[in-house]
């Protein structure tokens, strides 16, 4: 106890035991006659709308053995389709047939409003980040969403969670593909061909990718520019703006990320997706990215006038915006900049780009943020946790050059209290909730000169845990023999999570 004390650590009582604090611490003729209608209304609706190259044409209800005696309709599942998302099928229900979830123009419209449709998409690996995008937006007030489903194991899984999920037909694999794979570039051409398909619908389409988060209703902002065919996200580190204005586009060096952007559906727009779908169609090795960005950059300006800060594009008809990279965060304008702060912005997104962890690190990210929403269990921890307040000497944060030297004296002397940290949550059984992280450098893929020249990292700067530890290896099931116990970590704001039970505040 004593050495414990003498650690500056403090025991507090829980529930589970003790957390340990550095810093306190269905009549058949009235079924049939009521089949007949709906056949019939349907088939009128599949006349009038039009179905896409993903519809199927035999989409229906069925009851176990009926289905080949039915004529071939397209069905619609109003119960399905347009209850509250959230709201769980009724009790007793039945699993829908795979084909009533093909995505069609009637499907869509049952979620569109002000004739916008949010769409993300993915497989069973990412339905964490599914639901925590859903969440977000509904708690936004925002519900005209849809989720392309990757595998019939997501599918079901969202349906059953109430959420509005279509089938993208695409037979991925459960798990998580890993950057640059073949299953990667796989969805990469799902997802093109998946706005090819949704664009001649004729609804507005604001395409996410499922990584990023939702933080501010994004409508009325896209709504101020009713003349963009296009808006779209960049990797722009250096702002080109200091309010909510587009960014100028001439000075826009970044890539044009396309896991946040917004189509409407006009002929230039529908002429890109087309041949942007044939591009990848025709060499499976291209990345959907460096397409997108190659056939736009066909043509690049004029402007299209003085004031909106649109630029034509593509094929000189495409009026192209870029989203400003301050509020439409990227992962480094968010976590290593937060730009949005420097700029005194509310930010409307941030996607995890710019980040060195695979999926784990996305995810912590995220948690770090606190925007991350997790089971109840994660919450818990059967041994308890363990925090601690770490000490930091002023001179190793701000005296001297910031050189190779300085930051490696800063992160190393950090890293030396966290192993003691580490050896003692192993020796108690705790999780171990990491501290914040201050860095002088920046971490990036290629030789740079600390940080990036033009962009708004401060020095020193509060580093995600990526920057430091691989947190996707850290976070791995690694055998014991070789490697010791495992040891639970939790991101730093994990105690100021509003989600945390009361008795360990």
């Amino acid at each position: 106890m004593y050495f414990l004390q003498s650690m500056g650590l403090n025991l507090l009582p829980t529930h589970l035991g003790l957390c340990l604090r550095l810093s306190h611490l269905p009549m058949l003729q009235y079924m049939a006659f009521r089949e007949i209608s709906r056949k019939i209304l349907l088939l009128r609706l599949h006349a009038s709308d039009g179905d896409s190259a993903y519809a199927d044409r035999g989409l229906k209800p069925s009851r176990p053995g009926t289905e080949a005696r039915r004529p071939d309709v397209v069905l619609k599942t109003p119960s399905t389709w347009t209850r509250p998302i959230w709201e769980l099928p009724p009790p007793g229900a039945k699993m829908p047939p795979l084909k009533a979830f093909r995505l069609t123009k009637q499907l869509v419209k049952q979620r569109v409003k002000d004739n916008v449709i949010i769409v993300t998409f993915g497989n069973y690996a990412f339905m964490d980040f599914i639901l925590n995008w859903v969440k977000h937006l509904t708690d936004l007030g925002v519900y005209n969403l849809l989720v392309g489903a990757m595998d019939t194991k997501l599918l079901e899984a969202l349906y059953w969670k109430g959420i509005p999920v279509f089938d993208m037909g695409s037979h991925m694999t459960t798990t998580d593909p890993g950057w640059g794979s073949p299953a990667f570039h796989k969805m990469g051409r799902e997802k093109v061909t998946l706005i090819d398909t949704m664009l001649p619908f004729g609804y507005e389409l604001l395409m996410c990718d499922t990584d990023m988060v939702w933080l501010k209703n994004p409508l009325p902002y896209i709504a101020r520019f009713p003349g963009a065919d296009l808006l779209t996200s960049t990797d722009q580190v250096v702002p080109t703006v200091v309010d909510d204005s587009l960014e100028v586009w001439q000075h826009v060096t970044g890539a044009y990320n396309i896991g946040i952007f917004h189509w409407r559906p006009t002929d230039s727009a529908k002429k890109l997706a087309k041949e942007w779908r044939e591009m990848l169609l025709a060499d499976e090795k291209i990345w959907d990215q460096n397409g997108f960005n190659e056939i736009v950059h066909k043509q690049l300006g004029p402007s299209v006038d003085d004031e909106s800060g649109l630029v034509y594009a593509f094929d000189g008809n495409l009026k192209l915006g870029f989203l400003p990279t301050s509020i439409f965060c990227s992962g480094h304008t968010f976590f290593v900049q937060a730009m949005y702060q420097q700029l005194r912005l509310e930010p409307y997104a941030v996607h995890t780009t710019f980040q060195y962890a695979g999926t784990e690190g996305k995810r912590h990210r995220l948690r770090e943020a606190m925007v991350f929403i997790d089971e109840p269990e994660y919450y818990n921890s059967p041994g308890g946790f363990l925090s601690f307040k770490p000490s930091i000497p002023k001179h190793l944060l701000l005296d001297g050059e910031h050189s190779v030297e300085s930051h490696f004296a800063l992160v190393n002397y950090q890293l030396k209290q966290i192993r003691t940290a580490l050896a003692i949550a192993s020796l108690l059984n705790r999780t171990l909730v990491m501290p914040p992280l201050w860095c002088r450098f920046d971490r990036l893929w290629f030789p740079h000169s600390g940080t990036l020249e033009g962009s708004m990292t401060r020095q020193p700067f509060l580093c995600p845990l990526d920057h430091v530890f691989e947190v996707n290896v850290m976070l791995k099931e690694l055998p014991e023999e070789e490697f010791g116990p495992k040891i639970d970590i939790r991101e730093y704001s994990f105690l100021e999570n509003p989600l945390l039970p009361n008795q360990f505040r």
